[in-house]
């Protein structure tokens, strides 16, 4: 969210309503949930 939809938002008001330089924005869909899971396990496994 800083980096994207929030960028033009000033770092003072970011922290005010919780979004912090490490936040991550996760959107799913209507995918199965054991997929989603098992996607962001993986995804996480390489970080």
């Amino acid at each position: 969210p800083v980096t994207m939809t929030h960028a033009v938002v000033e770092p003072a008001e970011r922290l005010r309503v919780g979004i912090t330089d490490g936040l991550v924005r996760l959107s799913v869909g209507v995918e199965d949930v054991e997929d989603l899971v098992a996607d962001l396990r993986e995804a996480l496994a390489k970080l």
